[in-house]
């Protein structure tokens, strides 16, 4: 269970800071297309990878494993609105891709798409990372410092992971620049 909550809390972190990354493209998306495109590639692994460590939490807490029993579940706030973090996440992840490959035909629907998604993806997000915050700052550099990295089996699979995460974001992000050198020529 403390191996989850490490790995969940890691990516995290990792999120975070793409996701101001990201956000600092945002007003200048125009002109800052491609990394726009990138970082938002750069995301889709580590964002699958925390969805999926968050849903094992999930799964484990309601078939009853003891640890997360133990444990609880998230403040009642973070409960109600994981859902709408996640399909938030998935839409707006999604409509960008799209926005990017689908035919010329598609892009003004996937565009209004995008943007009504980024409003509430980043309403709920906003609640959801102050929700975190302080357990982010304490647990996310114990797989990282030496005296504590040991605390918890598994700390180098769960570091390769998150790196291994970010590597494949960041082929997917290579990949997509094409794309989004064409999407910027219509």
């Amino acid at each position: 269970m403390e191996s989850n909550t490490r790995l969940t809390v890691s990516l995290g972190a990792v999120l975070l800071v793409l996701l101001v990354a990201e956000g600092v493209t945002v007003p200048q998306a125009r002109s800052l297309l491609s990394a726009h495109v990138f970082i938002g590639m750069l995301l889709v692994p580590p964002v699958l990878l925390k969805m999926s460590s968050t849903g094992w939490r999930f799964v484990r807490y309601y078939r009853g494993a003891p640890a997360y029993r133990r444990k609880g579940p998230p403040p009642a706030l973070l409960r109600i609105l994981g859902p709408a973090v996640v399909l938030a996440t998935v839409v707006l992840l999604g409509s960008g891709i799209a926005l990017v490959t689908l035919p010329q035909s598609w892009r003004q629907p996937m565009k209004t798409v995008h943007l009504a998604s980024f409003i509430l993806w980043f309403g709920v997000m906003a609640i959801h990372v102050l929700g975190h915050v302080v357990e982010t700052a304490r647990v996310a550099p114990l797989d990282w410092a030496r005296r504590t990295r040991h605390d918890v089996a598994g700390a180098g699979a769960r570091q390769w992971s998150v790196a291994a995460s970010l590597v494949v974001g960041v082929a997917l992000g290579l990949v997509m620049l094409g794309p989004a050198s064409h999407y910027r020529h219509f």
